[in-house]
């Protein structure tokens, strides 16, 4: 398996020693930070109730937005789950570029000074700022090309603490890995939980073998950071968010009951016991329970 570089080395040791964050944050909490799904019409409806019986929670109502700058119309339903929030997207037309590629959407405190503060930390703005019918938003991309959405609400939304923060997985490569891990970790002030160099490469499909894996926490939730040569089995890579359940072996019931298919797993490494899942609409997530 491919390795880092020494200078990501030190980078990595640098982030886990605590670099001095900067003054400002622009996360308002990892209930808001919402995960992109992109389906098919339909299948939004199943893919809703499969996802809603896996792990609880409710959803809004069937609804025709536009919710991109250029002209275009989706189905739309937001699920508020214990697990954490989705976005489900069914496009009834084609989906203007480059939308479809960012994996979250992050709300933030001010969307023009988040995005001076992005671009000056190494992301680029691939769509500025456009508004909605509650507030505006924008998609950038950072360093190894990692799309997402940040956002803001005119009236500020109330939603209550998550039973559990999900986790946005990233694969990017060892050319690109310190430097997504120095300019994402500098914009939301995350800190390096667990920094892995020969994490077990059971955890991407390659068991034998080993790779980096890193772990980092920050008010929009956690990342974990998967360093690797692409050379990646299916589903590896496709997954955009890993679920912590109290109970691995019921919530697989429960979604399978619901149609959800275990592609993986359930593994034990890393600390957790996990698996992979996809749901009805080709929705790919990993879930697990912590052994610590």
């Amino acid at each position: 398996m491919q390795k880092v570089s020494s200078s990501a080395l030190a980078l990595f040791a640098f982030l886990a020693a605590g670099a001095p964050a900067p003054a400002a944050t622009f996360a308002v909490g990892p209930q808001y930070d919402s995960t992109h799904v992109y389906v098919a019409p339909g299948d939004v409806d199943r893919f809703v109730a499969s996802f809603l019986a896996t792990f609880g929670g409710s959803a809004s109502k069937r609804t025709v937005l536009t919710v991109t700058p250029a002209p275009s119309k989706t189905l739309w339903r937001f699920i508020t789950s214990p697990a954490g929030p989705l976005s489900v997207f069914g496009f009834t037309t084609p989906i203007p570029y480059p939308f479809g590629a960012e994996r979250t959407g992050y709300l933030v405190t001010d969307l023009d000074a988040a995005l001076r503060a992005a671009r000056a930390d190494g992301a680029e703005v691939t769509v500025t700022p456009f508004p909605d019918a509650v507030g505006r938003d924008a998609l950038i991309r950072w360093p190894g090309g990692v799309d997402m959405q940040l956002y803001w609400h005119r009236k500020a939304p109330h939603a209550a603490p998550l039973a559990t923060v999900p986790e946005n997985r990233v694969y990017v490569s060892a050319d690109r890995a310190a430097e997504f891990v120095r300019a994402f970790a500098k914009f939301s002030q995350a800190s390096v939980t667990s920094d892995e160099p020969d994490a077990p490469g059971v955890e991407i499909g390659r068991p034998g073998e080993t790779f980096r894996r890193v772990r980092l926490t920050s008010s929009f939730g956690k990342m974990t950071v998967l360093v690797t040569d692409g050379h990646l089995p299916y589903p590896y890579g496709r997954e955009l968010t890993g679920y912590e359940v109290g109970d691995l072996a019921v919530t697989l019931r429960r979604a399978e009951a619901a149609g959800a298919r275990v592609l993986a797993g359930p593994v034990t490494s890393g600390g957790r016991r996990w698996a992979m899942l996809r749901f009805p609409g080709g929705y790919v997530a990993e879930v697990h329970a912590s052994l610590r």
